[in-house]
């Protein structure tokens, strides 16, 4: 993969659009305080019909959300989507889908978990995005984390993350973030981008440890960690707890099934699920520091 083409950094009084293209609605409250937080940056908000509408455990069938990522895909005034939820459903979206990469501007789309499938999608294509809370979650993010957020599509620079070193060794590549149950579900498909000359960061949420076994065993059978340079993990949440007591413990699983490939690993490092969820610029070229345990942008 080559560095991607980012979106202009936003300016005080560009127009975002919100969308909910997975799952249903669970926290309005917490929605409502993602949205104040962006309003209160300068940002002008605007809802796209449908977000609030419900078809089973999605948010709306798929021509409602569909409509909706088009909308605000499709509109020149909108500088950025923001994803309200994850959930599931994204991918669904994508069948057939066509960014018109020739036709629009690029503009910031901002969410993780699920919306993994629509931040791959559009990497196919060239462009990048940003892997960093989505709305229901935001009003959560410490201060640093909101600032790192804001400095991010604003085009500055990021500090570096600082987590834990598992193998040595530095690495430079181009960041790909993603939920690991999402991503593995991508590859083989249209939506999986060029892995060559990348940086993983993984995380993800209520998988037991045994599944995180077969994700990664899944990875390892398709040979997809042939091409990546470095591997960058967040927080696992709520995995031990599906655990059995005799289980492996996920750090554990982690481990066995990715300390052996050789190439520079951090682990522990601030985003995910459940804490803090420091923006990840997917698309841009990162350095990973095995050796001293630090991403650096």
């Amino acid at each position: 993969m080559q560095p991607l083409i980012m979106p202009e950094p936003l300016q005080p009084g560009d127009l975002l659009k919100v969308i909910s293209p997975s799952g249903r609605l669970l926290e309005h409250d917490a929605l409502m305080a993602g949205v104040k937080i962006w309003r209160d940056q300068g940002y002008r908000v605007e809802f796209i019909t449908g977000w609030d509408k419900k078809y089973g455990y999605l948010a709306g069938d798929d021509q409602i959300r569909r409509k909706a990522l088009a909308e605000a895909w499709f509109d020149p005034e909108c500088k950025g989507i923001l994803c309200a939820r994850g959930g599931y459903g994204g991918m669904r979206l994508l069948e057939d889908w066509d960014w018109k990469i020739d036709q629009v501007s690029p503009k910031w789309l901002i969410g993780f978990s699920d919306i993994t499938s629509l931040l791959w999608s559009l990497a196919t294509v060239g462009v990048g995005g940003l892997h960093a809370p989505v709305l229901t979650t935001l009003a959560q993010e410490p201060d640093w984390s909101l600032e790192r957020l804001f400095a991010a599509v604003q085009g500055k620079n990021l500090d570096p993350l600082q987590g834990k070193s598992w193998v040595e060794g530095k690495a430079e590549g181009i960041l790909l973030p993603a939920n690991l149950n999402v991503a593995t579900h991508i590859l083989g498909t249209v939506l999986q981008p060029d892995f060559e000359n990348v940086i993983l960061a993984l995380e993800d949420v209520t998988e037991a440890p045994y599944s995180v076994d077969r994700l990664l065993t899944h990875w390892r059978l398709r040979g997809m960690f042939k091409q990546v340079k470095g591997i960058a993990l967040g927080r696992f949440s709520r995995c031990d707890e599906l655990g059995s007591s005799d289980s492996f413990s996920v750090l554990e699983v982690l481990g066995d099934r990715l300390k052996d490939l050789n190439i520079p690993i951090v682990a522990e490092l601030p985003f995910g699920h459940d804490g803090e969820n420091a923006a990840l610029p997917l698309g841009q070229t990162v350095t990973l520091d095995g050796d001293q345990g630090i991403l650096s942008f």
